[in-house]
């Protein structure tokens, strides 16, 4: 598989401003330009379902020390769905010392693989840029009162 054959929906994106559902090319996006040029062999709608109901999954991941699911604390930080719709997830936690840090990964690859014409989702955690609060969307910011 080829970098050219992912469709990026995700690249670095603070939480709660994910791209468009199939139109990765929301000038709000970073990254999101690169990701628009790149041809999927997946149908369009189809993939706009596909996204929408990848962050619905993540969304169903809560850190548990935290009350706000990880896609709004801004812990996603980019999703390819590959051609053969295999889904690349790159995360991270809120500190290198997280207690969850063995159980987030597979929680969050069980959530995805569970979506409908997923065929597997596999997950690396990383550590660049370093996560904090900024990336948190405003509704994990209302959830957590950190005006």
């Amino acid at each position: 598989m080829s970098d050219e054959a992912n469709k990026t929906v995700l690249d670095e994106t603070p939480a709660g401003v994910a791209a468009a559902p199939g139109a990765a090319s929301d000038a709000g996006v970073p990254g999101a330009a690169d990701a628009a040029e790149r041809s999927s062999n997946i149908p369009p709608d189809e993939m706009a379902r596909l996204t929408d109901e990848i962050i619905a999954a993540l969304k169903t991941v809560y850190d548990p020390e935290i009350p706000a699911d990880i896609y709004e604390l801004g812990l996603i930080y980019k999703v390819d769905i590959d051609d053969d719709r295999a889904v690349k997830i790159d995360m991270t936690l809120t500190t290198p010392n997280c207690p969850s840090a063995a159980e987030l990964p597979g929680q969050v690859e069980n959530a995805v693989a569970g979506v409908t014409g997923v065929r597997e989702a596999k997950v690396a955690i990383v550590w660049d840029p370093p996560w904090d609060p900024s990336r948190m969307s405003d509704e994990a910011r209302t959830m957590l009162d950190m005006w």
